[in-house]
């Protein structure tokens, strides 16, 4: 994640992985605090005890890949780079993760249910006094937020993931769907080791390459690790306040705004058209005009209401719809799932003592990876260009997938349930 440009890359690419479970219970340690630890990327469930069998991997390939990386990326250390590749093979879990990452696979409502829940929340208000002061003084990002980033990427530091990072971000590389990308943080990684900043025996993290409490991609530990403890490194796996202090420069960097929220719950009016969801942000104003109101009542602050907010809609039309205001955006550039941020927002919210929503989520069934592909495969083959497909129910997806609604007389949520993806895959022959 190099802030700005890369930072957003990295968010998109690569975090997101399983539902962290819960962590240990802790003694009742009770203080307000505010939720978003923004890290970077994914962490890994606790293996399950009967993994699914992996395809082996092309090692002959895995090589002529290796020997490419060094030429393209090795330069004078190429021979340091070597010897930490030397003997390495690809893992095969790490390529079937990142093809069912659960915050573009699982309904919105059963990820965020999961992320916020009454436990993690409670979990969080009896940390929130590990949470440094001088760090919410110096980047402006709320307490609550670093908490419950803390607590989503790794259960509050009890589950950071063991794969091994340099062997995880090879094996991206090889795979080739995200390799630039891959390449970048891997050279990264070996960088980390070679200066002596860790030890290749602890760079540990998730499959995706995520390291620490607060699951940081490479690049950002390198540009925006953050030495809190002042002892003379940034240890983002064994000390909360590096991790915290760490995230906290994440998101002040990618443009955190103090004083304002992330988002509200609203309602929306009968006859509200849908095709504006994730559409042009306005500010509040515009939104009210419409008959848009906050689902508990009231206003956005003063600052906030002059800020440009989008719709979002993020299962569909018959589930919870949310104001979302740059912060938001902001969550984002940690991780690029909407599910990610509402799980991120709302378990902050429910740290900082507020309300759950009043809207219930629809029980949807979640997308196979059949049926994800096969209806980007659709809906490109229909003229509605995906961008791309992947299996990423995301952005560009939605987008092309309300076109299509709008074309055929549907109601333009941009929402894929199952029954609609086989449809789609139907209509395209």
């Amino acid at each position: 994640m190099r802030i700005s440009l890369r930072l957003l890359l990295i968010v998109s690419v690569a975090a997101c992985a399983p539902m962290l479970p819960e962590a240990p219970p802790v003694p009742p340690v009770i203080t307000p605090g505010e939720p978003t630890p923004l890290a970077g990327s994914p962490v890994p469930l606790a293996p399950p005890s009967q993994p699914p069998v992996d395809t082996p991997a092309d090692q002959a390939g895995f090589e002529g890949w290796k020997q490419g990386f060094l030429a393209r990326h090795g330069g004078a250390r190429r021979a340091e780079y070597e010897r930490e590749l030397a003997g390495l093979t690809p893992d095969p879990s790490v390529i079937r993760l990142d093809r069912n990452q659960p915050e573009f696979s699982r309904p919105a409502g059963a990820y965020v249910q999961s992320a916020a829940s009454a436990t993690r929340i409670a979990q969080g208000r009896a940390r929130t006094d590990r949470v440094p002061w001088e760090v919410t003084r110096r980047y402006g990002v709320p307490t609550e937020i670093l908490v419950s980033i803390w607590g989503n990427e790794s259960g509050y530091g009890a589950i950071q993931g063991n794969y091994d990072v340099v062997r995880s971000l090879a094996t991206l590389a090889f795979d080739g769907r995200r390799r630039d990308w891959a390449e970048s943080e891997l050279r990264d990684a070996l960088d980390i080791v070679v200066d002596g900043r860790r030890d290749r025996a602890g760079l540990k993290g998730s499959w995706a390459g995520a390291m620490g409490q607060t699951q940081f991609m490479p690049d950002a530990y390198l540009r925006l690790g953050v030495d809190q403890s002042g002892d003379g490194k940034v240890d983002i796996w064994g000390s909360d306040a590096d991790a915290l202090a760490s995230a906290a420069n994440l998101l002040a960097q990618a443009g955190w705004k103090p004083g304002q929220t992330w988002g509200y719950e609203v309602i929306l009016p009968a006859g509200f058209d849908y095709a504006e969801a994730e559409g042009p942000r306005h500010p509040w104003r515009h939104w009210a005009q419409r008959g848009v109101s906050l689902a508990r009542g009231g206003a956005p602050n003063a600052a906030e209401a002059l800020e440009e907010a989008v719709i979002l809609l993020p299962q569909g039309a018959r589930g919870p719809a949310f104001l979302a205001l740059p912060n938001h955006y902001v969550i984002r550039r940690y991780n690029n799932s909407v599910s990610y941020a509402l799980a991120i927002g709302l378990t902050a919210d429910g740290i900082a003592g507020k309300p759950g929503l009043v809207a219930t989520w629809p029980d949807d069934a979640p997308l196979s990876r059949d049926q994800r592909i096969g209806a980007q495969r659709a809906l490109t083959a229909l003229g509605f260009d995906t961008q791309g497909i992947d299996g990423v129910v995301g952005a560009n997806t939605r987008a092309a997938l309300r076109r299509w609604q709008i074309a055929n007389g549907r109601l333009a949520d941009g929402y894929l349930t199952a029954d609609l993806a086989d449809e789609l895959i139907r209509r395209a022959g």
